[in-house]
């Protein structure tokens, strides 16, 4: 039986629970998920106890470096992007692997996103370092618009096959000739940039955030012409990875996805 949770702070707003729980439900595997607070600096000790009865977690905000210091092995996708979104045990030893990689290719190859030379991340987090992992070596060149140069240097060891360049925090950026835009950024981070957007669009913006939903960003790009993506897609994506590790189980992913996006937008709404 899978027992499982997502861990963050804060956590009350979190999706995950309904997608995994509905996800379960469709596979027909026994098993419940919840969402647990658990702020910075309390990871370790939320796992001391904490025994083989516990099928993994997810993890959010804040705990997706702090867990690189705790679990046992780091997988090399999580080494490489210095972030783990996701903790399982095996063999008595605490795995940390990240889904928002592959999460976040699959939520592209679902719109057909597959000829794009150039892309630009809003942002140099934890998410858009997770963003430079999955773009590298399907993008010539990413640029990336952010305000702290001191993430310079964690944001290139992501990269082995697209050139890299970084370009400084301008709500003026003509952010949109690139053939993708990617906003990292936190909640009304970057919708400034909304009002220096050309009347016509015809790259395709990906907006990672689901609450709130729209953001102004988001809602400016399609008024003027531009495809978009959002949040759901990289949350059912990379959840669905999870889904599978934690299950044991094969999933159809276009059904999966096409399923769960279904409940949560149903939720948001």
């Amino acid at each position: 039986m899978i027992r499982a949770a997502v861990l963050g702070s804060p956590i009350a707003h979190s999706l995950s629970p309904l997608l995994h729980q509905s996800a379960y439900k469709i596979l027909g595997a026994q098993g419940t998920y919840e969402a647990i607070e658990v702020a910075a600096g309390e990871l370790a000790q939320f796992l001391k106890g904490k025994d083989s009865d516990w099928t993994g977690f997810s993890l959010t905000m804040p705990l997706k470096e702090e867990v690189l210091a705790i679990a046992n092995v780091i997988d090399p996708v999580a080494q490489k992007i210095s972030s783990a979104n996701t903790l399982f045990r095996k063999d008595n030893l605490w795995f940390a692997s990240s889904t928002d990689i592959t999460g976040f290719g699959f939520a592209l190859d679902s719109r057909g996103f597959t000829n794009a030379k150039s892309a630009i991340i809003l942002g140099a987090g934890a998410t858009a370092r997770a963003v430079v992992g999955a773009l590298d070596g399907r993008i010539d060149e990413i640029r990336i618009v952010s305000r702290n140069t001191g993430r310079e240097e964690a944001i290139r060891k992501c990269a082995t096959k697209s050139a890299i360049i970084f370009v400084p925090w301008e709500y003026t950026t003509p952010i949109a000739q690139s053939d993708l835009v990617v906003n990292t950024t936190p909640l009304y981070g970057a919708d400034l940039f909304a009002d220096y957007l050309p009347s016509k669009i015809s790259s395709l913006f990906f907006e990672v955030l689901y609450r709130p939903w729209p953001t102004v960003l988001y809602s400016r790009w399609r008024e003027n012409g531009g495809e978009t993506m959002d949040g759901i897609d990289l949350l059912v994506h990379q959840a669905i990875e999870q889904i599978a590790l934690f299950s044991g189980k094969s999933v159809d992913r276009a059904s999966m996805a096409q399923e769960l996006r279904k409940l949560a937008v149903a939720t948001l709404e």
